[in-house]
């Protein structure tokens, strides 16, 4: 399984991004994916879930309200819009996708967000 992140950059307070994720090779068995980001010096962390079957979505609640996490199946692709973006929002986003009951995961190489204030 690959996955090909795409469409972080730099954008001032207040803006928004998209983030992308097109995910190819054997994905059957992906019970969900979902986004993680890491800060300088801090742990990954999740921001965003969904799952492969019903599309359950979960958010952090430091993201909530400001994010939306959807996917389009066909192109085997789910995509992160960020809006109202603060300077601590500043990191590395990762697309991920994993098994039930994370027997296995998967990530992608990482797309640098920078918010200047």
């Amino acid at each position: 399984v690959r996955l090909v992140e795409s469409g972080g950059g730099l954008v001032q307070a207040g803006g928004s991004l998209r983030l992308s994720c097109v995910v190819s090779g054997s994905t059957l068995s992906i019970a969900a994916m979902g986004w993680y980001r890491q800060a300088p010096g801090k742990q990954r962390e999740l921001v965003a879930a969904i799952t492969t079957g019903g599309g359950s979505t979960n958010y952090a609640r430091s993201m909530k309200g400001r994010v939306t996490l959807d996917r389009d199946n066909a192109k085997n692709t789910i995509y992160l819009q960020m809006n109202r973006l603060k300077p601590e929002d500043t990191a590395v986003y990762y697309c991920s996708a994993w098994g039930l009951g994370r027997e296995f995961d998967y990530w992608g190489q990482g797309t640098q967000v920078t918010v200047s204030s």
